[in-house]
């Protein structure tokens, strides 16, 4: 069996050598600022988040402890250079080594304000911050909403000027200003009130102010963070902004309604001052009881101008009443010479007018030699036209005879020299122009008249008789029927239905 060798090199076992060189590393450093790039960000359901810190050179790996991830003041991310304040340590179970953070800021002013800028310019870009969206103030607000610190000065300064101006319901919802998760509560405060229904049990603000008091640019940050800025934006009740002194800008003056350099300004923007409204409410008044007893002066003075402007009516009246009289008592004297005067007209008109009298008696003397010229006159005529009615009948039958010989003549002529069949056609064609021509002839002669069973009637000098009337009682009467002449005596009285005896 072989000897061990014999060496003077001290041995360690593996945990001396961690604690040695985790003593030395915290021995050696004690708190250091470490400035580089966060990358490998992961964020353990403990609470724990693990990171690495790189540059161009080197990395360096990092923890954050669940009780010191809450006192940062900004949110880590990947990809920000950042300055981390904390202690080396040394991670034995995998002998390596580590930066245990407690505390962290962006590297410088410059990227702070680079990372601000490019936030701005792509909020600005989708019109977060157009005048357009700017939403109009109460002139009175019933309930200020306050979002701040309920530790801090800012919140005694808004309720000491609301007091002093005009005193009004304050409603304050307490979030942290700074640190880790400052702005995910100042958002949730902001969308808190706005979601808070009108006539509920806890009253909605009419002016939101959101405020906190100065810090440098790290201390500020949460009010320049996207999820604020968006709450405020969304945000449907007017916002007053009133983040750090006078020469202190957030991104959140950008999106709110109105701006206020300080938190004692917010409030004295967002109610007005009762000393000076009642100054200005007694001014107005005094102007508008100046301008009432103005107005009521040029209208006494215009009616004055258009009194005198008016006539005497009374005196118009009078002279009206004594024109009436006149006229009355002037009609009254000229109605007497104006009746005799119509009077007189017409008696002219009278003895101009014709005998009316006579003019009767001559019209009716006229009326009675016509009628006896008449009754002269008819007989002979009569006569006449029985003449010639008698004449007519005579050359009409003989028309008759002659073309019955020329229709018989004509078919002894014919009918030799046609067949049968087309002789039949003609005849019935000659026919039938035979019969219409005797029709029109048999239309217009007076014994077709007769036929029908109408007759004539003459007196005994062969004069006609066209009415009964005419016919006195026993006289000699003659009826021409169509077969023949006969002679009756008139039985009746006048007006009555004649009745007579025939005899042949």
């Amino acid at each position: 069996m072989d000897e061990p060798t014999l060496s003077n090199i001290p041995e360690y076992t593996v945990s001396e050598i961690s604690g040695a060189v985790k003593r030395t590393l915290e021995g050696s450093f004690g708190r250091i600022r470490v400035r580089g790039e966060i990358t490998e960000l992961k964020r353990y359901p403990s609470g724990h988040i693990y990171l690495s810190l790189k540059d161009e050179g080197g990395k360096i790996a990092g923890v954050i402890w669940k009780s010191s991830a809450g006192r940062l003041s900004l949110a880590p991310e990947n990809g920000v250079e950042v300055v981390a304040q904390g202690k080396i340590s040394a991670y034995g179970d995998r002998s390596t080594y580590q930066l245990i953070i407690d505390r962290m800021e962006y590297a410088g002013a410059g990227a702070l304000l680079a990372r601000i800028e490019a936030l701005r310019a792509r909020l600005a870009a989708e019109g977060l911050f157009d005048a357009v969206r700017k939403r109009p103030f109460p002139m009175l607000p019933a309930v200020i909403g306050v979002v701040t610190s309920e530790a801090g000065a800012v919140i005694q300064d808004i309720r000491t000027t609301i007091l002093r101006r005009f005193p009004r319901h304050i409603l304050l919802w307490p979030v942290p200003v700074q640190g880790m998760g400052a702005a995910e509560k100042i958002a949730a405060a902001i969308a808190g009130f706005d979601q808070l229904p009108a006539g509920g049990p806890i009253p909605r603000p009419d002016v939101l102010i959101i405020a906190r008091g100065g810090g440098s640019l790290e201390d500020l940050m949460a009010f320049n963070e996207e999820v604020v800025l968006r709450a405020a934006a969304a945000c449907r009740i007017a916002l007053i902004s009133a983040v750090g002194h006078e020469t202190d800008t957030t991104l959140i003056d950008f999106v709110s309604d109105r701006r206020a350099p300080t938190p004692t300004a917010a409030a004295e923007l967002a109610v007005p001052a009762r000393v000076e409204l009642a100054a200005d409410l007694q001014h107005k008044s005094a102007r508008l009881t100046g301008a009432l007893g103005r107005m009521l002066q040029e209208r006494r003075l215009q009616l004055q101008r258009a009194e005198r402007g008016l006539p005497d009516l009374p005196a118009l009246v009078g002279s009206a009443r004594q024109r009436l009289d006149d006229r009355g008592t002037r009609l009254g004297l000229a109605w007497p010479g104006v009746l005799t005067a119509r009077r007189i007209a017409v008696e002219r008109a009278a003895r101009g007018l014709p005998d009316l009298p006579a003019l009767i008696i001559a019209a009716r003397r006229l009326l009675e030699d016509r009628a006896l010229r008449l009754r002269l006159a008819l007989p002979g005529l009569v006569a006449t036209r029985q003449a010639a009615l008698a004449l007519s009948s005579e050359r009409l039958r003989s028309a008759l005879r002659q073309a019955t010989t020329a229709r018989a003549s004509l078919a002894a002529r014919v009918l030799p020299r046609l067949s049968a069949a087309p002789l039949q056609a003609r005849l019935r064609e000659a026919h039938a122009r035979l019969e219409g021509l005797s029709a029109r002839l048999d239309s217009v002669s007076h014994t077709a008249v007769l036929a029908r069973g109408y007759a004539l009637v003459f007196d005994s000098a062969g004069a006609p008789l066209a009415s009964a009337a005419s016919v006195a009682p026993g006289a000699a009467l003659r009826i021409r029927f169509a077969d023949g002449e006969v002679r009756a005596t008139a039985n009746g009285g006048k007006g009555s239905t004649r009745q007579g005896s025939l005899g042949l």
